[in-house]
């Protein structure tokens, strides 16, 4: 997303980042609109000249989050044809952007059912490709024999939610660094599929 913080911001990226503080604090359905505008210097009425809904701005941060995992994995299956390292850059990137942007990732992950059915739709659409992509460097590593992951579909689902917690249980002011949950989720990844690793 553009950067949001800047009071110089546009008007339509403060309220989104305002909508992703108080989503984060509140929850989507304890927010109200005068939060999210008082969030961003505004009056409640610049809500809707902005933005449709509430709805709606939760629509844009799933849609923003899910599209930049999607990206993000794209980028790191084109970079080789090793499912290893293919699986190690995935899950790093994943993790890493989970804990640094943990308040933003708790929204996209746990808010889903807040979204209007269309809006749901989409969303839950490229989390299927999202998990289409993790699976098939699975079945690959298995084909190749460097991986030994017992039921691959299963597993995709297993390295996927174990990104998706960091969001719930990361702090900034924590024990570990992001790089470092990162380099470890993807030594556990690789432990997972029964690959050579080391931590």
């Amino acid at each position: 997303m553009t950067d949001t913080t800047h009071p110089s911001a546009n008007p339509k990226d403060r309220l989104l980042a305002s909508a992703i503080d108080t989503f984060g604090v509140k929850g989507f359905h304890g927010t109200t609109t005068r939060d999210i505008a008082a969030g961003a210097g505004m009056s409640p009425a610049a809500v809707y000249v902005h933005h449709k809904s509430k709805e709606d701005l939760l629509y844009l941060i799933a849609l923003e989050g899910h599209q930049r995992t999607a990206r993000a994995f794209a980028e790191q299956i084109a970079a080789t044809d090793n499912p290893v390292q293919q699986l190690t850059g995935l899950v790093r990137s994943f993790v890493r952007d989970y804990a640094v942007n943990h308040t933003l990732a708790r929204i996209v992950s746990y808010e889903l059912a807040s979204l209007a059915p269309e809006h749901r739709t989409e969303i839950l659409t490229i989390r299927r490709e999202v998990l289409t992509m993790v699976r098939e460097v699975l079945h690959a590593g298995n084909a190749r024999g460097v991986f030994d992951a017992v039921d691959p579909d299963m597993t995709s689902i297993a390295v996927l939610s174990l990104g998706i917690d960091v969001a719930r249980w990361f702090r900034d002011n924590g024990r570990f660094t992001p790089e470092a949950v990162a380099d470890h989720y993807a030594y556990l990844a690789l432990r997972m599929v029964g690959a050579a690793a080391r931590p």
